[in-house]
C-alpha cells in the first residue's frame, strides 16, 4: 500500500532560524528544494498531510494508468474493422483495473519519496502557517526564516451541500482507492480531469452522465474544435453543458437535477476544480493587498508576493495547475530564495494536454486571446487523413494560428490523434518564433499523423506572399489522400 504519511521527524528547538523553509512537499516544494540544496544545507522542508506529490499520489499517473486501461478495452470496438474476430468476449475486471493502479501509484509515490527520505530532521510533518514575513508557527514550534517558498498544493473542491452524500461523492483525491465501481456514475465538471475520468469509466463499460454549466469542454477556446471534441465524446457518455445541477437524495442512489431533465446515479464524481490550499496559510500577515479569494499579487518571473521575503508556488498560487508548470515555479521559487538579487526567468511556451480520445491540446496563445484581424487560421479534419485512417483513428480537428504580417506560429487547438506530440511540436516552433514557412521546411515523413499539420500549415502559406521557387517551403500537396 501506498504510504500515506511521512512519520514526524525529532523536533527542532522551540524558536529555530533557517535560511529557507519549504512549505509543501509536492512539485514545486520538491523542485525548490532541489534549487535550495545546491546552496545551503540550512533549511527546513515543512508538509501537512501525504507526502509523493498530487501528480503521483492521486493526479497525472494514476489517472493515466486508469485512461491506459480504458482504451486498451474500449480497443475491442475496433477489432472487426480490422479483421479481427472475437472482441465482444471480452470484459473489463474493474476490481482488477483499479487494482494495477494503485500498484502502480504506489510504485510511482514510493520514487517521490525518495526526495524526501534522507532529510531527517530538516523534514517537519506539520500544518505550517506564516507569523509575519520571517516567521512561521508550526504546531508548538517557531521557525525564523530569512527566505519562504510556500508550496502547499491545492485540494479538490466539494460543494457544502454535497458533502451530505458521504462516500457516494467521488474526486480525483478519492477515485482511485475504489475496491469497485458501480453501475452509474455522474460526472459534474468536464474540464481536464472530468473529460478523462468519464470517458475512461464509459470506455470499461459504466453508464456516465457529464456534466458543466460552461458551454465548451477541456478548457477548449476555439468553437469549432470544441464542437469537435463534444460531437465526438458524446458518442461515449452523455454530455450536458450550459447546465447547473442540483443532487438530491434517490432511494440510496443520488439524483442529478437540471433545467433540462434529471437522471439518476450511483456514485458522482466532482470534477468542478481545485482549490489553493491557503486556508489558514497566514497570508493576511504579510501586509499586502489580497484578492476577494485571498490571494495576493505574485510575480510569475521570481514567484515572490511583492517585495516579501516570501514566494508562492505551484498550484496553491492558482495560475496553472499543470505538473511541469509547478516544476518550473519551484525551481524559479527556489532560486529567487538563495540569492540576493532578483533572478527574473522567462517562462516557457504555454502548453496543456487532456488525455482523452481524441487528445485535446492548446499551445501557444488560445482563440479566446487572439486579435483576429492580424491572424491567419489553418485547419486540417483528420477524417480523411491518410495514416489515421489505417490506424482506425481518423477522426477530429486542428486549427493553427498565425500572424498575417510575417507567418509566425501564435498558438493552436486541437482534439486529434497524436495531439501531444504535435503541440510539443508546435510549442518548440512558437519558442523558437518560426514562421510557417520555417515549419514548411521540416521534412513530414510519409505516412504520418504529422502531415495532417502540414496540411494546416499549407492552408496558412497560401494566403502568405510566396516564398522563394528554390524553397523547399513550398512544395504542395500531391492532391491524393494516400501521398498527402
Amino acid at each position: 500500500m501506498m504510504k500515506p504519511e511521512m512519520e514526524p521527524t525529532e523536533a527542532l528547538n522551540e524558536h529555530d532560524r533557517v535560511e529557507v523553509a519549504i512549505v509543501g512537499a509536492g512539485t514545486a516544494g520538491l523542485a525548490a528544494l532541489r534549487e535550495v540544496q545546491k546552496q545551503t544545507d540550512d533549511f527546513v522542508l515543512i508538509n501537512a498531510g501525504p507526502y509523493g506529490t498530487t501528480c503521483a499520489r492521486v493526479g497525472c499517473m494514476p489517472s493515466k494508468a486508469l485512461i491506459a486501461a480504458a482504451n486498451a478495452f474500449h480497443a475491442r470496438t475496433k477489432l472487426d474493422e480490422f479483421g479481427i474476430r472475437g472482441g465482444e468476449g471480452l470484459a473489463a475486471d474493474i476490481p482488477a483495473v483499479l487494482n494495477r493502479v494503485r500498484a502502480l501509484r504506489d510504485q510511482f509515490v514510493s520514487g517521490v519519496l525518495k526526495a524526501t527520505e534522507d532529510l531527517g530532521r530538516r523534514n517537519i510533518a506539520g500544518h505550517a502557517r506564516l507569523d509575519g514575513p520571517n516567521r512561521l508557527i508550526v504546531g508548538d514550534r517557531v521557525i525564523q526564516a530569512e527566505q519562504i517558498v510556500l508550496a502547499p498544493g491545492s485540494s479538490p473542491i466539494v460543494p457544502e451541500p454535497w458533502q451530505v452524500f458521504g462516500n457516494r461523492i467521488l474526486t480525483s483525491d478519492t477515485l482511485f482507492e475504489q475496491a469497485d465501481l458501480p453501475p452509474r456514475i455522474g460526472v459534474v465538471g468536464l474540464g481536464a480531469i472530468g473529460i478523462e475520468i468519464a470517458q475512461a469509466l464509459a470506455r470499461l463499460g459504466l453508464d456516465v452522465h457529464g456534466f458543466d454549466a460552461r458551454e465548451m469542454i477541456a478548457g477548449i477556446s476555439d468553437e469549432k474544435v470544441a464542437q469537435a471534441a463534444q460531437d465526438l465524446l458524446a458518442e461515449e457518455f452523455a454530455i450536458h453543458l450550459g447546465v447547473r445541477v442540483e443532487l438530491a437524495e434517490a432511494d440510496g442512489a443520488i439524483a442529478i437535477r437540471w433545467s433540462g431533465g434529471s437522471v439518476v446515479v450511483d456514485k458522482v464524481v466532482a470534477a468542478v476544480g481545485r482549490q489553493p490550499n491557503i486556508a489558514g496559510l497566514g497570508l493576511d500577515t504579510l501586509g499586502v493587498p489580497l484578492d476577494r479569494k485571498g490571494m495576493p499579487e505574485v510575480d510569475p518571473a521570481t514567484m515572490r508576493i511583492a517585495d516579501t521575503p516570501v514566494l508562492l508556488a505551484g498550484d496553491a498560487n492558482g495560475d496553472k495547475p499543470l505538473l511541469h508548470e509547478g516544476a518550473d515555479e519551484g525551481h524559479i521559487a527556489g532560486i529567487n530564495a538563495t540569492h540576493t538579487s532578483p533572478i527574473h526567468l522567462a517562462r516557457r511556451v504555454p502548453l496543456s494536454i487532456v488525455f482523452c480520445d481524441p487528445e485535446v491540446v492548446a499551445v501557444g496563445q488560445r482563440a479566446s486571446e487572439l486579435e483576429r484581424e492580424g491572424v491567419l487560421v489553418g485547419e486540417v479534419s483528420f477524417a480523411a487523413q491518410g495514416r489515421a485512417r489505417t490506424m482506425q483513428e481518423n477522426r477530429g480537428l486542428l486549427r493553427l494560428w498565425a500572424a498575417r504580417r510575417d507567418g509566425r506560429l501564435l498558438g493552436a487547438e486541437m482534439a486529434a490523434p497524436a495531439a501531444e506530440h504535435i503541440g510539443h511540436l508546435l510549442a518548440l516552433a512558437i519558442s523558437e518564433d518560426l514562421t510557417v514557412h520555417d515549419l514548411l521546411r521540416m521534412p513530414f515523413y510519409h505516412p504520418t499523423l504529422e502531415e495532417g499539420l502540414r496540411t494546416a500549415l499549407r492552408a496558412i502559406a497560401r494566403e502568405l506572399p510566396p516564398c522563394g521557387l528554390s524553397d523547399l517551403a513550398q512544395c504542395g500537396p500531391l492532391g491524393a489522400d494516400a501521398l498527402d
